[in-house]
């Protein structure tokens, strides 16, 4: 029985975490979850699960849980979440945005296998989390479709035998949209993506195409991989998932249903498979599929992506900083659909890079980009 805590446990992953475990109890044991704002959803899942410890961001939140949830031990804020990683086997990493970041350290430093589905982490700080992992022997499992693709092709090949990764983008609702479109877009049609069912700020990332900037991030630390060596192909029907070309010429890939739930399940019974009682692919799901390799030049926010990853150092916890922040902005009705990438770049271009040397560098980064983000926004 694999002991799991799940950090984001009301978000989209996170409850899709829960529904995977409750077709396999005999698996996998709840031991803690954490969740935001979402409090009644929060104890809906507490007494479903019988977690032993349930972690909230704020005291306030903790007394309304202990008033309304009897059993668990109840968490709150950065301690909190630091208490949950004792007595498990596997932390399930589902929170939204940066906020992920010290606790996967912690865990780490804990010894604590992590299913990966906050790429914002390694983001922000890629180098110093690889490094870490690698030094205590912890493995970092992707969820992300895209990340868990490549892992799977990847598994027990050579480095040198792969000539490119290739991670796919369905586009998101507004690719190929003429811009007078896109100006008036609203923060609803934004959070309406065409193949996927995934929270607020990934959901706008995506639209954006800054989701698959953060990834190309992603992938370069979780695989080793140089920037050069991997691109980005527009397949709207998400069917592919990810993709790799060999030195000898041969092309695989990862097929597979657009649903979160199989590579979560993946993540979780790794290195073993779950007999998932979901929609499988038919032979038509494969007839009409389409590619298109994409131009960063005319996509902006792959643009940033790479150039933050050729750039180095900090300027990644920048450019993560600052689309925290203009997401957010976006979805507040503070500024427009088409602001989010123009303001990332400008925090990006007001950025003097530097070398990490350790965490509070990065964290020190990561505040000042956010509120020069916050101040620019402010000035509009």
């Amino acid at each position: 029985m694999k002991r799991i805590a799940i950090l984001g446990s009301t978000g989209s992953i996170g409850r899709q975490t829960l529904e995977v475990v409750s077709i396999f109890p005999h698996l996998f044991q709840v031991v803690a979850i954490a969740g935001g704002k979402r409090l009644d959803l929060l104890v809906e899942q507490a007494r479903e699960f019988s977690p032993k410890k349930v972690a909230v961001t704020g005291e306030e939140e903790a007394k309304w849980l202990k008033e309304h949830l009897k059993g668990p031990e109840i968490l709150w804020g950065e301690e909190g979440l630091n208490e949950i990683l004792e007595g498990i086997d596997l932390l399930v990493l589902a929170l939204s945005g940066s906020v992920g970041f010290l606790p996967v350290l912690k865990a780490i430093e804990k010894g604590i296998e992590i299913a990966l589905a906050t790429k914002e982490v390694l983001v922000m700080g890629g180098e110093i989390i690889t490094q870490r992992a690698k030094k205590k022997g912890v493995r970092l499992i992707p969820i992300d479709s895209e990340h868990s693709a490549l892992f799977q092709l990847l598994e027990g090949r050579k480095k040198e035998e792969v000539e490119s990764l290739i991670l796919t983008a369905s586009g998101g609702p507004f690719y190929g949209m003429k811009d007078e479109f896109v100006k008036k877009v609203t923060p609803e049609e934004a959070l309406r993506h065409p193949v996927w069912k995934m929270g607020p700020k990934v959901s706008v990332d995506s639209a954006t195409m800054m989701n698959k900037a953060l990834e190309i991030i992603e992938a370069h630390w979780l695989f080793d991989i140089p920037t050069e060596k991997i691109k980005v192909f527009i397949h709207p029907q998400g069917i592919v998932h990810g993709m790799i070309l060999l030195m000898d010429g041969s092309l695989l890939a990862y097929m597979a249903q657009p649903d979160m739930r199989i590579p979560i399940g993946y993540a979780l019974s790794y290195p073993e498979r779950l007999n998932l009682p979901f929609k499988r692919l038919k032979t038509q799901d494969l007839l009409g599929l389409t590619f298109e390799e994409a131009d960063s030049e005319k996509i902006p926010a792959l643009k940033l992506g790479f150039w933050a990853l050729e750039v180095g150092g900090t300027m990644p916890t920048v450019l993560n900083a600052a689309n925290e922040v203009a997401v957010r902005a976006f979805l507040e009705g503070r500024i427009k659909f088409t602001e989010i990438v123009p303001l990332v770049r400008e925090v990006m271009q007001e950025h003097k890079p530097f070398l990490i040397k350790d965490v509070e560098d990065i964290l020190s980064v990561h505040r000042w980009a956010q509120q020069l983000t916050w101040r620019k926004i402010e000035r509009c």
